[in-house]
């Protein structure tokens, strides 16, 4: 069986808007701080219950005002043409002026931006500097991000080396950079093979809830690696990554369902 690898995380981008990290938030005039706030509260709001037309106007209003929260909300619905018309270019422009005002999320943002080549013309070498200016506030997701660059040599030089310890630094807030140690420890990638060790790894980000790396414990299972070969348990942890949405997962049963 093929190990699953996760590669850049997408994050808020394309995603539920999350808590930023590093917000940053600037200093705002004074008397606008409780409009501001009464704004956010109302935008927020409108959003959660899918009022998006509203939302978008909200937001605006108060990211003219200099709230980065508002920028962020912005950014996110602007890339996944909530309330607005989809437009990567006013995303990237709402996320440069949140990380501007020092917010990382936004920061890993601007750098998955010039990974896929939205709203900016693909750029690996300006997605690895994003992701180290983000990854320096403490942001796990561009620590990550990091690590793949380098392990897969997208922008910077191949160095596995390197990439295990962006992984180790990301492993704290981010199942993915569990996982991906794990698949070094497998493949001998940055360290000597150990298939117990990338057991360990797999574990632990499982636990976590990464299907992902559900599916690779049912790979080892179901080849024999580092542990005794056994099919039921290979099924049993490929359909709990199954149902975390993982097709490696549903193409494994499907290929194990058509062997009996």
């Amino acid at each position: 069986m093929v190990l699953a690898v996760r590669t850049i995380a997408i994050g808020v981008l394309f995603g539920a808007m999350g808590v930023a990290q590093n917000a940053g938030t600037p200093t705002l005039p004074q008397g606008l701080q409780v409009d501001v706030k009464a704004l956010m509260v109302r935008g927020t709001e409108a959003y959660n219950a899918g009022n998006n037309d509203l939302a978008a106007k909200i937001f605006r209003q108060a990211a003219e005002a200099g709230d980065v929260e508002a920028m962020m909300y912005l950014g996110v619905m602007y890339g996944t043409a909530r309330g607005v018309a989809r437009n990567y270019g006013a995303s990237l422009n709402w996320f440069l002026k949140a990380a501007e005002a020092g917010n990382g999320q936004a920061m890993c943002n601007v750098g998955i931006l010039y990974f896929q080549g939205v709203g900016v013309p693909k750029n690996y070498v300006e997605s690895v500097r994003w992701f180290i200016k983000s990854a320096v506030t403490g942001n796990t997701e561009a620590m990550f991000n990091v690590g793949v660059m380098l392990r897969d040599g997208l922008g910077v030089p191949m160095n596995y080396h390197e990439a295990l310890k962006w992984f180790l630094k990301a492993d704290a807030g981010d199942s993915a950079a569990t996982n991906a140690i794990g698949v070094m420890y497998q493949e001998g990638k940055g360290v000597d093979r150990d298939y117990a060790e990338a057991m360990t790894w797999y574990q632990k980000a499982a636990n976590a809830g990464n299907a992902t790396a559900m599916y690779n414990i049912g790979v080892l299972y179901e080849d024999g690696f580092g542990v005794a070969m056994d099919t039921e348990k290979a099924v049993e942890w490929y359909k709990k990554a199954a149902a975390g949405n993982s097709d490696d997962a549903k193409a494994a049963l499907k290929s194990l369902e058509a062997k009996k």
